[in-house]
């Protein structure tokens, strides 16, 4: 028999937890503070599409399936060691509660297009220039400043019921301590935060009409927002001074998850969609707005540039056009890089990062008698890589210097696609041991909130462990310069045709 030591700073024996409240389910994990992770956990939940183009979901949903995804994570460990959780969790999603904190309405989602006439008055009638000089970003109909707008246009029954407004993450934030709090990275995508002085924006408040009581209070993703409820604790069965910790947006989570923290870091994350996100001490906005500038849960800044279609062209090349699910045996025969004649555009869903153009299009050019089918794979490879390439290059104008990035998602899984992108890039691409994202990134700053690491970069630093790099060749990335070169021009000279 021993005898457990309890409480121990920075003590490896106590247990933290990350939630990750993706759009179709919540994730949950439990790590120690050596970075092992105990145990993972998903519980799903619906979705809603009350119209077309529309997306909702029950607040009350995600908050009872965390409560079920906590008891069963916690279910096998000394509950006495839990000491703090924090959260990663689906970004711009407008949660509203009335002065009773009940939920008024179901909550419109990141993906939820139905504010196309209030995004056109923010960018046009307000206009790009005001909302970057408020915000640092312009209007994009996911954003929750345009939503808020629907339901005063739209809703104003509701719109006059409003106590508080909230981000999806943050109501589980509230449930478990009865605190409204927010966290500077989601906050960022508001269109109602200004990024460069970590505030709300006066100006974006009074476009929306509404006021700084009915948001919630600012917070950097590590802090401590308050402790669990005792009705919480005792329902899961752990200590009253479980700490509640801020957390982040998906991405800022996700981002901590790999060590993407301090300055001048890169993760490329190559899932459905694909992102740059890239990590930065200061503060920084391109003249066009390309990228999205946002807080950065390490207490800095960080600039992020969003892809559409990435893994996904993939997916939709071989299953849908080759009708096959066998990726590997597609890419086999591709053995030449640098010299392929065939492009592709890959903008099957229109595209955001750097065009911001819905109207954009996939297109194959290039092709020739003797084209073969690998060459097709092997352009559809090439073309996401390539548009991954728009965004960093629009973050080197603004003088950021990247030698190497991490890489994580569906795609990083294929060893000749990551040796395409760090050619293409002319970067190192590290492999990271775990790949958990947003929930790792939140138990992370768990346990960054519970003052077992100084602060986020340590974090990241010390857990997030890379097992492979994968480094660009001279000779090769100088033939994909060349190919980047003429894929550059390829949007901009088929833009009109698009229409």
């Amino acid at each position: 028999m021993y005898v457990q030591v309890r409480g121990v700073k920075g003590g490896h024996h106590m247990l933290y937890i990350g939630v990750d409240l993706g759009t179709s389910a919540v994730k949950l994990l439990l790590m120690d503070g050596a970075g092992h992770i105990e145990k993972i956990v998903s519980k799903e939940y619906p979705i809603y599409f009350p119209h077309p183009g529309w997306s909702e979901q029950n607040p009350e949903d995600w908050f009872a399936q965390t409560m079920d995804g906590l008891k069963e994570l916690l279910s096998e460990c000394d509950k006495g060691q839990v000491a703090g959780i924090s959260f990663g969790g689906q970004m711009h999603g407008l949660v509203i509660l009335d002065e009773k904190d009940q939920v008024i309405r179901p909550a419109l989602l990141w993906n939820d297009g139905r504010t196309y006439e209030e995004c056109d008055y923010l960018n046009n009638v307000i206009g790009k220039e005001k909302l970057s000089e408020y915000t640092a970003n312009i209007s994009f109909t996911g954003f929750t400043a345009p939503k808020i707008l629907w339901v005063k246009n739209k809703e104003p029954e509701n719109f006059a019921k409003i106590k508080k407004i909230m981000l999806p993450k943050d109501y589980i934030a509230y449930k478990l301590s009865g605190v409204h709090c927010t966290d500077v990275s989601d906050a960022s995508g508001m269109l109602i935060f200004d990024v460069k002085n970590r505030c709300w924006s006066k100006e974006m408040m009074e476009i929306c009409g509404i006021t700084e009581d009915q948001l919630a209070k600012v917070y950097e993703s590590y802090e401590a927002v308050g402790n669990v409820l005792p009705e919480i604790a005792e329902e899961l069965g752990i200590p009253k001074t479980v700490k509640v910790v801020a957390g982040a947006g998906d991405n800022a989570a996700a981002a901590v998850g790999t060590g993407t923290v301090g300055d001048g870091q890169c993760n490329i994350s190559l899932g459905t969609s694909g992102t740059v996100f890239i990590s930065s001490k200061n503060f920084g906005v391109d003249e066009n707005n390309a990228l999205h500038s946002f807080c950065h849960a390490d207490g800095s800044y960080h600039l992020m540039g969003c892809m559409l279609s990435a893994a996904s062209c993939n997916k939709w090349w071989a299953e849908e056009i080759l009708g096959t699910k066998d990726f590997a045996a597609e890419q086999a025969p591709i053995t030449k890089l640098g010299e392929n004649h065939v492009y592709f555009l890959p903008y099957l869903m229109g595209e955001r990062s750097p065009h911001n153009d819905p109207d954009a299009r996939g297109v194959f050019f290039g092709m020739s008698m003797d084209t073969s089918r690998a060459d097709m794979t092997q352009a559809v490879l090439e073309g996401v890589a390539f548009a991954l390439r728009d965004s960093l290059e629009v973050a080197k104008s603004l003088g950021i210097k990247i030698e190497r990035t991490k890489i994580c998602g569906g795609g990083a899984k294929s060893p000749l696609w990551k040796k395409i992108i760090a050619n293409v890039m002319n970067i190192k691409v590290d492999v990271l041991e775990v790949e958990e994202g947003p929930s790792l990134g939140g138990a992370m700053l768990a346990a960054v909130g519970c003052g077992v690491f100084p602060d986020v970069e340590t974090a990241g630093k010390k857990l997030a462990k890379v097992v492979d790099t994968v480094e660009p060749t001279p000779e090769l990335a100088a033939k994909y310069e060349e190919r980047y070169q003429k894929f550059r021009q390829l949007y901009p000279t088929m833009k009109p045709l698009f229409k």
